[in-house]
């Protein structure tokens, strides 16, 4: 089982243009890394058309290959939207980086059950592009979606090339329990995003209270559990961490969507914020440049570097655990 990083781990440094594409690629493997997964959805501080991989162009896509090469790492994609522009799109850099998978996840604006419909039709029609340039794509659970309503849009494709990606902690903003949904996940699991959560109290979010990443080992997510169903039940041969610290977010579905009704207890137990909330508060840490000046800006990015190096280990802890 190799382990790899994606570009989210450094968002903050890809937003105030402390990092760019080919920093992170060194980055990764001097951390010990021995793949990247690289995202490709542009936003805040992030405007290139390929977003934190830079501008659309031969001439950056062949550095990029290059340098991945360079240092002997395996690649992936990460885009969303399951259009055909969006799956075309990359596909072709996929195909350009020597990338074999590609994470991608359904946009919602609001939750709405009835978009799943298309969702499936979008997936049955690119399965020719993707056994073509033998690629898979993997389906994420990205906040919204509860395991059960993503199983059936898989089963329903029924395409060696459509999969899942199973993200270890945003279960949880659809109240779902981590492990229960690497359970069903597993044995149709093509990718991941390793990280760990914990819950915080929020007066300003929709419930009062936020999910909030922290470094991985240090939530209280069952990340052991949840890894080693990855490993026995999953065709698996990659883990990807995404440490989405420092982050907090809402939780998107309603109480009981995904099988949890209450915060309090478990995966679910409330814990202390991560920074003092008279600097800054949980729902602003990932844009921090609306909230706090620049020194603390400086120790949120330092926490971010060494959350990744000590999210490495863990994992890396976790691999030698269970992998032979």
């Amino acid at each position: 089982m190799k382990i790899g990083i994606e570009t989210e781990s450094f968002h903050l440094f890809f937003q105030y243009k402390k990092m760019n594409i080919l920093d992170f690629i060194k980055k990764a493997a001097e951390i010990g890394f021995e793949g990247v997964e690289l995202n490709m959805i542009p936003g805040w501080g992030i405007d290139d058309d390929l977003g934190q991989m830079g501008p659309d162009t031969k001439e950056n896509l062949d550095a990029i290959r290059d340098e991945i090469k360079k240092y002997g790492l395996y690649a992936e994609i990460d885009t969303n939207g399951t259009d055909e522009i969006s799956l075309k799109k990359a596909i072709r850099v996929a195909h350009h980086i020597g990338a074999n998978v590609i994470r991608t996840y359904i946009r919602f604006d609001k939750f709405d059950s009835e978009v799943y419909k298309q969702t499936t039709e979008d997936l049955k029609n690119i399965v020719s592009e993707l056994k073509k340039y033998r690629i898979k794509i993997a389906l994420e659970n990205h906040e919204y979606e509860i395991s059960d309503e993503l199983i059936s849009i898989v089963e329903e494709v029924n395409s060696h090339w459509v999969g899942l990606h199973y993200d270890f902690g945003n279960a949880m903003m659809a109240w779902e329990e981590p492990v229960e949904a690497a359970k069903k996940m597993a044995k149709y699991t093509y990718t991941t995003h390793f990280k760990d959560h914990i819950i915080v109290k929020d007066d300003e979010s929709d419930y009062g209270y936020v999910v909030c990443g922290v470094p991985a080992g240090t939530g209280n997510i069952n990340l052991d559990e949840c890894f080693k169903i990855m490993v026995e039940n999953s065709p698996l041969e990659r883990i990807n961490m995404e440490m989405c610290f420092p982050y907090c977010t809402n939780f998107k579905r309603e109480p009981g969507a995904g099988g949890v009704n209450k915060v309090g207890e478990g995966t679910f137990k409330i814990e202390e914020a991560p920074y003092d909330r008279s600097i800054i508060k949980p729902l602003q840490y990932y844009y921090p440049h609306k909230a706090v000046d620049d020194k603390t800006l400086e120790k949120m990015m330092q926490d971010q570097l060494d959350g990744a190096q000590k999210g490495y280990l863990y994992l890396k802890s976790l691999r030698d655990k269970y992998c032979r």
